[in-house]
């Protein structure tokens, strides 16, 4: 299972194992290789605005 991000901003997770259709990530993309202008599909905060979830 691939770790997944929240967004500190407003709480949104980032789960790779779904992607992100909302910002044309598909499903199986690491949070690490992310491009460095992805934002928060939710509030539009970047990504240092992500942590890592312990499950």
């Amino acid at each position: 299972m691939m770790k997944r991000y929240k967004c500190r901003v407003c709480g949104y997770i980032y789960d790779p194992e779904k992607g992100e259709p909302r910002r044309d990530t598909p499903p199986g993309t690491p949070f690490e290789e992310l491009k460095s202008n992805w934002r928060c599909p939710k509030c539009n905060a970047p990504l240092f605005k992500f942590v890592a979830l312990t499950n």
